[in-house]
């Protein structure tokens, strides 16, 4: 593509420039917006600059992508409620044979469930159980987050539905779920296993400290209490707002049940013409010790209908109903929890048949709303549509970019360099994915690069194309292990890890850096030996 216009080229990378800034940086001081909103405000410079006209730029969003993200992230949802994720954190915990068996089980765990929950998910979910379980063996918590976040990066790279870059990847280069998967498993399985031997040797005299039982920090949690949370994987505001709900709905059932006691007592004190309870009435049950000490209630007791009961067999009878319905609840609840885990491997398998993957999502999304059998608006306001605007945003300022000329400049420069049919063009073209997925962030470099590495790897041959492609993604995913700031997964942990009370831990920029570049270059190199075509 020829360069555009002087103008036009200013302009677009001033509103290019804006939007980066902000989306690496969504707390500047001079305009602290976030990054949902500097998205938008790239977009819409893009079209105000006129780098866009306003059709070139509702053409420019992808929707295959935004539905692919959508699907998912409400089929995640739903496996939450059914305690998925639950059963990971007591995967976790489990029988553990010590700080290196744990470690290396974070890593697998995450792992795996990033590559078919999304990393983001994953982290969102898991790491406040990680710093429990840490907390609770007094070990330090930093081996163990490193462990989640990097792992989850890693993990990630091997399915399109494992970050959204993969997603960017498969829909742009057409390429099956299959072909996907085991193309970049290797890689990511053994890449997996380096990492974690990483870790292990980086922390070892760390992890090998036993735990000092008479100077040991006060354990703040018990086993129950490392498996009882219940996270949204895209927000955490409406979990809150559920709770609060909760607790104020206990708040006023008890303020009614005291209300209605005081009006029971009234109308008593009413009935009563002499101002006094009768004595009978007063005493209206004998107790009785039993044999085991346990006081009984016996004698006469009117029931709520007006009917006489004796010896408590309206009670019994009440509580042996109460008991059917408990057991037929769970039961229900077991059911669905079936039902949700079936639609999840249907979509699984239908994705690894080559069905098309957006529609496939949004059909077991839809699937599993309809088996939940109620209004599906709590779940749907956890959906992260917040996400899906950045994405919308980004989708139209990269067009812009590209229209500009200078991605296009600056890959005529780097293509005869990066070609990956001998072992220096691919190591050429890993270092500048690994850059710019750290410099542009890796769903820019993925909508800026893509096309360029797709078609350039196509004029060797077709495989080369496939190989080009999957080249592109386990390097953009695995970059973003080289810093704190690398990828959102990385920040997530940090987060979730600095706001959790009262075992909050500060996971800092240079611990992170510290094992981030040795793990990042050594699992990118030899993963790139793995790749297949």
């Amino acid at each position: 593509m020829a360069m555009a216009s002087t103008e036009r080229v200013i302009l677009g990378s001033i509103a290019f420039a804006i939007f980066w800034i902000l989306a690496v940086f969504p707390a500047v001081p001079l305009m602290p917006i976030g990054r949902t909103a500097g998205s938008l405000l790239g977009a819409n410079l893009m079209v105000i600059f006129r780098v866009l006209t306003p059709d070139e730029a509702y053409a420019a969003i992808n929707l295959p992508i935004l539905g692919l993200l959508f699907g998912t992230m409400v089929v995640s949802i739903y496996l939450e409620r059914a305690d998925m994720f639950k059963y990971l954190g007591k995967l976790l915990a489990w029988r553990s044979r010590g700080a290196k068996d744990l470690l290396c089980r974070i890593c697998l765990v995450s792992a795996i469930s990033s590559a078919f929950f999304t990393n983001d998910t994953c982290c969102v979910v898991l790491t406040e159980f990680v710093l429990k379980i840490a907390r609770q063996q007094n070990l330090p918590p930093h081996p163990f987050l490193l462990a989640l976040a990097s792992s989850a990066n890693i993990g990630s790279s091997s399915t399109p539905i494992g970050n959204p870059q993969n997603l960017v990847i498969a829909v742009l280069s057409k390429i099956s779920f299959g072909r996907f998967l085991f193309g970049i498993f290797p890689a990511m399985l053994v890449g997996v296993v380096v990492n974690a031997v990483l870790l292990l040797c980086m922390y070892w005299k760390v992890l090998s400290v036993q735990k000092d039982v008479e100077n040991a920090v006060i354990e703040l949690v018990s086993d129950d209490e490392v498996v009882s949370h219940r996270f949204s994987p895209a927000t955490m505001s409406h979990v809150v707002n559920s709770l609060h709900y909760q607790e104020q709905f206990s708040v006023d059932s008890v303020n009614a049940k005291s209300q209605n006691q005081g009006n029971f007592s009234e109308n008593e004190i009413k009935k009563d013409p002499k101002g006094v309870f009768d004595s009978s009435r007063n005493s209206n049950a004998s107790r009785e010790t039993a044999s085991d000490g346990s006081i009984q209630m016996r004698d006469k007791n009117v029931t709520s209908n007006g009917i006489l009961s004796v010896d408590g067999c309206e009670d019994q009878n009440f509580t042996s109903y109460e008991e059917k319905q408990s057991f037929s609840e769970k039961w229900k609840r077991l059911l669905w929890k079936i039902c949700v885990y079936l639609v999840t491997i249907g979509m699984l398998i239908s994705l690894l048949m080559g069905l098309n993957m957006s529609w496939t999502a949004i059909t077991a999304a839809l699937a599993l709303v309809v088996l939940d059998f109620r209004d599906a608006r709590a779940c749907l306001e956890k959906v992260s549509y917040s996400l899906l605007i950045f994405f919308c945003g980004m989708f139209i300022t990269v067009d812009g970019f590209n229209r500009t000329g200078i991605p296009s400049a600056f890959w005529d420069f780097m293509e005869p360099y990066a070609k990956i049919d001998h072992a220096g063009g691919i190591a050429v073209l890993a270092v500048v994915i690994l850059v710019l997925s750290n410099l542009a962030s890796n769903v820019p470099t993925v909508l800026l690069l893509g096309v360029r590495v797709g078609a350039s790897a196509a004029a060797i041959s077709s495989a080369s194309e496939k190989k080009g492609w999957l080249i592109l993604a386990w390097v953009s995913t695995v970059a973003g292990n080289l810093s704190l700031l690398g990828s959102a997964a990385n920040l997530i942990v940090c987060e979730q890890a600095r706001r959790a009370q009262p075992l909050g831990y500060n996971l800092s920029f240079w611990t992170h850096l510290k094992f981030g570049v040795p793990s990042t270059l050594i699992v990118t190199a030899i993963g790139l030996t793995l790749i297949r075509d």
